[in-house]
């Protein structure tokens, strides 16, 4: 993120969804450090109650765990890309069960970006920020 813009620029929001609360500050932490804000959820559900709420701001970017219980990424992403106040925004796939069909698999999702954990904080910045910068369907999926 490029700093310096003037005092009226707001950073763009990012929304974490992980059930694990110390991945969950690792992620806002790294997030904050490179200028984003963040609001947190536990769970699919947590987020998708936040997501669609009319009165809360629309974020920027998702990030969203593959694995949580009871409602994962996979149960949130679907939810996401069939709303249509949420389907432009775009979705960072974060997981630990890396197998080979995962990037595609979450492409056809409608995942944007994938992040195997542990994640290199420089890689999720950069997934975040260009996908912050640019929306959805402009950046390389990896």
């Amino acid at each position: 993120m490029q700093s310096g813009r003037g005092a009226e620029h707001v950073a763009p929001l990012v929304l974490v969804c992980d059930d694990t609360e110390p991945i969950r500050r690792l992620l806002r932490i790294n997030l904050e450090l490179a200028g984003f804000r963040v609001e947190e959820a536990a769970d699919g559900h947590a987020a998708m109650a936040r997501l669609i709420d009319p009165e809360a701001q629309r974020p920027s970017v998702i990030v969203l765990d593959s694995q949580m219980a009871p409602y994962d990424g996979w149960w949130a992403i679907a939810a996401i890309r069939s709303h249509p106040r949420l389907d432009p925004v775009p979705v960072v796939l974060l997981t630990a069960a890396v197998i080979a069909h995962d990037a595609p698999e979450a492409s056809d999702a409608g995942f944007d970006a994938f992040v195997a954990k542990p994640f290199d904080p420089d890689e999720l910045i950069a997934a975040v920020s260009r996908l912050a910068e640019r929306g959805r369907g402009t950046q390389p999926r990896r």
